[in-house]
């Protein structure tokens, strides 16, 4: 069990709070907030509706992440508004924890996916979304949505290779939804 899931489940620890205040911003991806690095990736994963709804259901599920090797622990099995997720990579005492809220969803005729925001602890501030759309001409895209911010000194220590891993991170992430949706 996890930090965040044990701090979740004991009622005597305060429970994680959001670590930013322009909390559902990446529901316009056009007006994502100053004072930000600003993550903006798409990728074709697959074309046609049973494509569309194997990739919202692998973004939706957690499986998208957890298909890239990162290891993912939530409190529901499906993205829903508060469901703590904690995301973590690296070995074991060096595995490094990113505790997160859904903060939206949307589960609709031609879009599907979710946003999570940054919680206490996370090494970053800000949000980020996960969007499966269906194109009128039946093409399917995945789109990287995110603002963030250095919220730990490793972080900013790590100045400008952070936003290039984060980008190589959202690549990867289309590359293996694409992966699924084939399979």
């Amino acid at each position: 069990m996890t930090r965040l899931m044990n701090s979740l489940s004991r009622p005597d620890r305060p429970r994680p709070t959001l670590s930013y205040r322009e909390v559902a911003a990446t529901r316009n991806p056009a007006a994502l907030p100053e004072g930000y690095h600003h993550l903006r990736h798409s990728a074709v994963v697959g074309h046609g509706r049973a494509a569309f709804e194997a990739a919202g259901a692998a973004v939706t599920t957690w499986r998208m992440h957890r298909a890239t090797g990162a290891r993912l622990v939530a409190d529901s099995d499906r993205a829903a508004p508060g469901v703590a997720v904690e995301i973590s990579a690296g070995l074991g005492p060096l595995r490094l924890g990113a505790p997160c809220s859904v903060i939206w969803t949307a589960y609709e005729e031609q879009r599907i996916g979710f946003a999570y925001g940054t919680l206490t602890g996370h090494p970053e501030c800000g949000e980020e979304s996960f969007m499966v759309h269906l194109e009128p001409d039946g093409t399917v895209r995945f789109a990287v949505t995110a603002f963030s911010r250095p919220a730990s000194w490793y972080t900013r220590l790590g100045g400008p290779v952070i936003p290039l891993l984060q980008r190589a991170y959202a690549r990867h992430l289309g590359r293996t939804l694409r992966r699924l949706v084939r399979t």
